[in-house]
C-alpha cells in the first residue's frame, strides 16, 4: 500500500496478515469480513448468568476443546487437529452433532450410550454453557464441545474418516431466497461431510421447513458419496411434503394436485429426543422431515 493510502475492507480481505473481526453484526452479512463462503449463522448474545455461568466456569476447562483461532473468534486454525482418543481417554465410536443448541439431544444420547463418544459443535455460548449444566447434572464423561464454525471443524479440526455418525438437526433454513446461500447443507458442504465420515458412517438430518428438506434430499440423492437408508419410503400420500403442499402449510398457497413421488424420508430417529425447539415448530403447525444417509465404502 502506498504511503497515505486508506485501508479498505477489500484490502483487509486480501491481506492474510490482517486481523479479522468476529463473525457477528455486519460481519455476518458482508463476506469481505470473513471468507469466500458465507457463514450459516448469525451470532446471538453471549453473556452468561446464574447456573449457566457457574457451569461454564466450573466445567468448560475440562469439556470444551480449546481451539487456536485464525480468521475469526469462531474459526479453527488450519494447523489444529482434534485427537479424540486423547480428549476422551479411550477409543470409541464418535458422533458429531453440528448445531447442538441447548444441548438437549446430545446430552440425552450420551447418557443413553455411554459406549459412544460425542462432540458438540456450536457457536452460541449460552447454549454451550447449558450443555455444561446438562453434563454436570447427568454426570457425563463422554461429551466434549467446541465453539467453532462447523465447515472449518470438518475441513480442518477432525481427522478424515474419524466420525461414525454426523447429526445436523434443524440448522437455520434461511427462508428468504437471497439468503439461501447461507444454508449449511448445500453442494459445497458434501465434501466436508464425506471427508470426516468413516466408510459406512451415517449422516442424520432433520428440518421443519419443506423447501430446505427438498434441497437436502436433492443434493444428497445426487451425490455418489452417500446412499439413502430409506430410498422411496414415505412417498405419495404418506409423504410429509405432499401434506405440506396440498394443505398450504408454511404460508404456501395450497396445491391440491401435488404429490411427492420421490419420498426417501426417514422415520423419526429414535435417538433424537423432541427438543424445545422442535416442540415449538410442531405447535406452530410445521411438519418435521427426517433424512438418513450412509457414507459409501469407496467414497472419495
Amino acid at each position: 500500500m502506498t504511503p497515505g493510502a486508506t485501508t479498505t475492507n477489500v484490502d483487509l480481505m486480501n491481506d492474510p496478515a490482517a486481523p479479522k473481526p468476529p463473525v457477528n453484526g455486519r460481519a455476518a452479512d458482508d463476506l469481505r469480513f470473513y471468507r469466500t463462503d458465507p457463514v450459516s449463522f448469525v451470532r446471538r448474545g453471549s453473556r452468561l448468568h446464574g447456573k449457566r455461568k457457574d457451569s461454564w466456569d466450573r466445567l468448560s476447562g475440562d469439556y470444551v476443546i480449546q481451539v487456536p483461532r485464525h480468521h475469526a473468534d469462531t474459526s479453527v486454525h488450519e494447523d489444529f487437529r482434534f485427537d479424540a482418543e486423547e480428549a476422551f481417554g479411550r477409543k470409541a465410536p464418535l458422533t458429531v452433532e453440528i448445531g447442538t443448541g441447548l444441548g438437549e439431544a446430545i446430552a440425552e444420547a450420551a447418557e443413553a450410550h455411554p459406549e459412544r463418544d460425542f462432540l458438540a459443535v456450536e457457536v452460541y455460548l449460552p447454549g454451550l454453557a447449558q450443555l455444561m449444566a446438562r453434563i454436570d447434572a447427568k454426570g457425563l464423561t463422554n461429551v466434549r464441545a467446541v465453539q467453532a464454525n462447523a465447515p472449518e471443524v470438518l475441513d480442518v479440526m477432525l481427522e478424515p474418516g474419524s466420525v461414525d455418525e454426523l447429526w445436523i438437526f434443524f440448522s437455520d433454513p434461511w427462508h428468504k431466497t437471497r439468503h439461501h446461500k447461507r444454508r449449511l447443507i448445500k453442494e459445497s458442504f458434501l465434501p466436508k461431510a464425506s471427508r470426516v465420515l468413516a466408510p459406512g458412517g451415517i449422516w442424520r438430518l432433520a428440518t421443519d421447513w419443506s423447501q430446505y428438506a427438498e434441497q437436502m434430499r436433492s443434493i444428497l440423492d445426487a451425490s455418489q458419496d452417500f446412499s439413502s437408508l430409506h430410498p422411496g419410503e414415505e412417498a405419495g400420500e404418506h409423504s410429509p411434503l405432499t401434506r405440506v403442499r396440498r394443505d398450504g402449510l408454511e404460508g404456501h398457497d395450497p396445491e391440491p394436485d401435488f404429490t411427492d413421488d420421490i419420498g426417501g424420508w426417514a422415520p423419526r430417529y429414535e435417538g433424537r429426543i423432541r427438543t424445545s425447539f422442535e416442540a415449538k415448530a410442531i405447535a406452530a403447525g410445521r411438519l418435521v422431515f427426517d433424512l438418513a444417509y450412509r457414507m459409501e465404502p469407496d467414497a472419495g
